[in-house]
C-alpha cells in the first residue's frame, strides 16, 4: 500500500503566523491529549493535523523555517511516506538521529521562546526540556494555554459525549467504595491531602464506569480529585442517565468537566494560602514546601502541575495504574473467558478464509477485517474492537502498525504471508491476538523467519524468573534466536493489557528500550503480550503474539524465601504448521506448541459447535506436529 500525503503547507503557514503572534520561535506538537492518552479522539489529533502523518506515536517540532516529526520504529515506514515535503523525519535510536529535544536545542539560541500547550504535555517532559534549554541554548521554554493548532484547524472535530455507562460488580469484582478506600488510605500513607486524577482509564477503572469518547478505548473524558473527605469526578452530567447518576452520588460528587481548573484550584487553596492569581493562565496555588497536600501521578499533564503549584505537589506512581495492572480473581476469569471465545472468533474467520482462497475468492484487506469483527460480534459479551484491525499482506505486513484503508488496500493471495493483528472489547475483558498466517506454499527464508519468531515466543512463555524482575530483563529472550541470525525487531515484546479498558496498559512492559516501563516487577495477576516479529521492508512481516497472565512458578529448589514467577498463555489461537520448520525446533519447544495446541482445541471446540469448516480447521492445526 502507497500511504496518502497531504499537502501542510498552508497549515503550516497559518501556524507560523500565529507564532510569530505570539512570539513564539518553535512550537511543539505532541500526540497526546490533555489526559496524556496514547490514542486520541479525533478533536485531538493536532499533530496528525498539522504533520498529515496519521500513526499513533510522534512529536511534530515546528520553527519559522523548518518542521520535523519525530517518531519510532512502529512508523519508520509509514510516516517515510505520509510526510510531505515540509518536513524531515527524525527516526528515533538511529545513529546520528537527533532525540526530539537535542532537535529542539539545536535550533534554538538564547532568547529564543519555545511554546508549548501545557495540558498535551506531561510535566516530566516540560521540565526536563525546560532544563536542557536553560542549560544548553538558553531558550525558554513557554506554557500557552490556548493551543495554537486548534487556532488554524477549521473544520476541527467537537469534543465527543457519549454516555457513561456503569461496569456491573460481576465483572469488575470490586466494588468502586473499596477501590477509593484503598485509594485514601494510599493519600494518607503518603501523608497528603488528596490526589489528581487525569487517566481516562484510570478514572473509569476506579469508579467502575465505562464510556466511548475515544475509539476502541472504553473511556470518557473526565478528571478526579479525590481525598478521605471529598470525591470530585468531572464530567458532564448530561451523558449520564439517572441511575447511573444515583450510582455515583453514591461516592462522588459530579462536577462539570470544563471546571476541572477552577475548581482544582480553590480545592488546592483549601491547604495553602498566600493565592496568587493571573488572567493570563489557570491560577497557581502559592507554595508550601513543609507538607505538600496534593499528590500527582507522574505522568500529569503540566497545566495540573501549575494550577496546584510545583512546591505544592509529591509526584508519585499513579496508585490507581499500580492497582489496576494487577487484576483480581474475577478480572482474571473474565479475561481467560473472553480469549477463548475471541480465539473461537478468529479461528472462525482464518478457516473461513482459506477456504475462500483456495476458491480463488477475491477478497482485500478490509474485507478480511469486516469478516472478522462479524465473527466477534456475534460472541458473548461482545462491545466492540480493542483497536484498529491491522490485516495486512505481502509487503504491508512489514509495516508494523499497518491499517488497511478501503478503496486503497491490497488483495489477499495464496502467495503471500498475510498477518492479523486484532483484539475485542468484551464486557469480562480486552484482547489482543496476533497470527500469520500462508495459505499456499511459504518460501524458505519465510519459514525461517516465522520459526525463528516462534522460537522467541516459546522462549518468553517458558521464563521463569525471580519476584523483582522487570520485563525489560526478560526481552532478550524473545530476540534471542533472531539475534543469533542477525535479525531483529523495532518494537517492543510486551504490554499490559487492560481488563475491559485499553489495550495497552501500563505500568509494565517488556521492551529492550531504556524505559522505565521494563524496570517494573512482574507481580502475579499481572496480564501481559508476548509479541516478537520479524519484517522486510517491501516483502513480508512476521509477529506472533499472545496474551499472558503472570502467575506462580513450580520450581524444585527454593531460593530463601524468594518466589519464582513465570506466565500462564491465555490466547486460544493455534500457529500456523504451514509456516513451521520442524528441523529448527528443539524437543522441548516441539512439546510445549503440542501441549498449547492441545489446550486450545479444548478450550475453543464448544464455541465452533456446528461449524464444520472451523471444526475441521482447527483439528488439523492443533494435531501433533510429528
Amino acid at each position: 500500500m502507497k500511504f496518502t500525503t497531504v499537502d501542510t503547507s498552508e497549515r503550516l503557514a497559518q501556524l507560523r503566523a500565529e507564532m510569530s503572534a505570539h512570539g513564539i520561535h518553535l512550537y511543539i506538537v505532541p500526540s497526546e491529549d490533555s489526559h496524556q492518552s496514547e490514542y486520541t479522539a479525533p478533536c485531538d489529533k493536532r499533530r496528525e493535523y498539522i504533520s498529515g502523518f496519521t500513526g499513533s506515536a510522534g512529536i511534530a517540532l515546528i520553527t519559522h523555517s523548518e518542521a520535523a516529526l519525530s517518531t519510532d520504529g512502529r512508523y519508520f515506514n509509514q510516516a517515510s511516506q505520509q510526510l510531505d515535503s515540509n518536513w524531515t523525519l527524525l527516526k528515533q535510536g538511529m545513529k546520528d538521529v537527533p532525540t526530539p529535544h537535542g532537535w529542539i536545542i539545536s535550533h534554538t539560541r538564547w532568547g529564543d521562546k519555545v511554546g508549548v500547550d501545557p495540558q498535551v504535555m506531561s510535566t516530566s517532559q516540560f521540565n526536563s526540556l525546560k532544563d536542557k534549554l536553560s542549560r544548553s541554548s538558553g531558550a525558554e521554554l513557554i506554557p500557552l494555554f490556548l493551543n495554537l493548532v486548534d487556532m488554524v484547524w477549521p473544520d476541527r472535530p467537537s469534543r465527543p459525549a457519549n454516555p457513561v455507562n456503569f461496569h456491573s460488580l460481576k465483572y469488575s469484582g470490586v466494588s468502586a467504595h473499596e477501590k477509593i478506600a484503598r485509594l485514601c488510605k494510599f493519600i494518607d500513607d503518603k501523608h497528603a491531602k488528596f490526589i489528581v486524577l487525569t487517566a481516562l482509564d484510570e478514572i473509569a477503572w476506579l469508579f467502575n464506569l465505562r464510556g466511548s469518547d475515544i475509539p476502541y478505548n472504553p473511556v470518557f473524558f473526565s478528571y478526579a480529585i479525590v481525598s478521605s473527605d471529598s470525591v470530585l469526578l468531572f464530567v458532564d452530567k448530561s451523558r449520564i442517565d439517572p441511575e447511573t447518576t444515583n450510582y455515583i452520588s453514591e461516592f462522588a460528587t459530579i462536577r462539570p468537566y470544563q471546571s476541572f481548573f477552577d475548581d482544582l484550584r480553590i480545592f488546592a487553596e483549601s491547604w495553602v494560602c498566600n493565592v496568587s492569581a493571573s488572567t493570563e493562565k489557570p491560577p497557581i496555588v502559592a507554595s508550601n514546601k513543609t507538607h505538600p497536600p496534593c499528590l500527582l501521578p507522574e505522568n500529569v499533564p503540566y497545566a495540573v502541575t501549575m494550577t496546584v503549584g510545583q512546591n505544592n505537589v509529591n509526584f508519585v506512581p499513579s496508585p490507581v495504574q499500580k492497582f489496576k495492572c494487577v487484576k483480581n480473581s474475577t478480572e482474571l476469569a473474565g479475561m481467560i473467558a473472553c480469549q477463548e471465545r475471541d480465539g473461537a472468533a478468529v479461528i472462525e474467520y482464518l478457516a473461513w478464509l482459506e477456504d475462500q482462497m483456495v476458491s480463488g475468492a477475491d477478497i482485500d484487506e478490509v474485507q478480511g477485517a469486516d469478516i472478522l469483527e462479524s465473527c466477534r460480534a456475534k460472541k458473548d459479551l461482545f462491545v466492540g474492537l480493542s483497536f484498529d484491525t491491522i490485516s495486512s499482506s505481502g509487503p504491508n505486513s512489514a509495516v508494523i502498525h499497518y491499517s488497511p484503508i478501503r478503496g486503497n488496500c491490497r488483495q489477499l493471495s495464496t502467495a503471500e504471508i498475510y498477518l492479523l493483528d486484532s483484539g475485542g472489547q468484551y464486557l469480562d475483558g480486552t484482547t489482543d491476538t496476533t497470527r500469520t498466517v500462508h495459505f499456499g506454499v511459504p518460501t524458505r527464508e519465510e519459514k525461517t523467519c516465522y520459526t525463528l519468531v516462534l522460537k522467541g515466543h516459546i522462549s518468553l512463555a517458558t521464563a521463569v524468573f525471580p519476584m523483582g524482575t522487570g520485563g525489560g530483563t526478560l526481552d532478550i529472550l524473545a530476540r534471542r534466536p533472531l539475534w543469533e541470525n542477525g535479525l531483529d525487531y523495532r518494537h517492543g515484546t510486551g504490554h499490559g493489557v487492560g481488563s475491559y479498558l485499553n489495550v495497552h496498559e501500563g505500568p509494565m512492559g517488556i521492551s529492550s528500550a531504556a524505559t522505565s516501563s521494563g524496570r517494573v516487577p512482574l507481580e502475579p495477576g499481572m496480564v501481559i503480550s508476548n509479541e516478537p516479529g520479524f519484517y522486510k521492508d517491501g516483502e513480508f512481516g512476521i509477529r506472533i503474539e499472545s496474551v499472558v497472565v503472570v502467575c506462580k512458578a513450580d520450581t524444585p529448589f527454593s531460593f530463601g524465601d524468594k518466589p519464582f514467577y513465570g506466565f500462564k498463555t491465555i490466547t486460544a489461537v493455534p500457529f500456523m504448521r504451514r509456516l513451521i520448520d520442524l528441523d529448527l525446533l528443539d524437543d522441548d519447544e516441539i512439546h510445549w506448541i503440542d501441549m498449547y495446541h492441545q489446550l486450545v482445541r479444548t478450550k475453543v471446540l464448544p464455541f465452533l459447535d456446528g461449524n464444520d469448516l472451523a471444526l475441521a480447521w482447527l483439528e488439523r492445526e492443533t494435531a501433533p506436529l510429528r
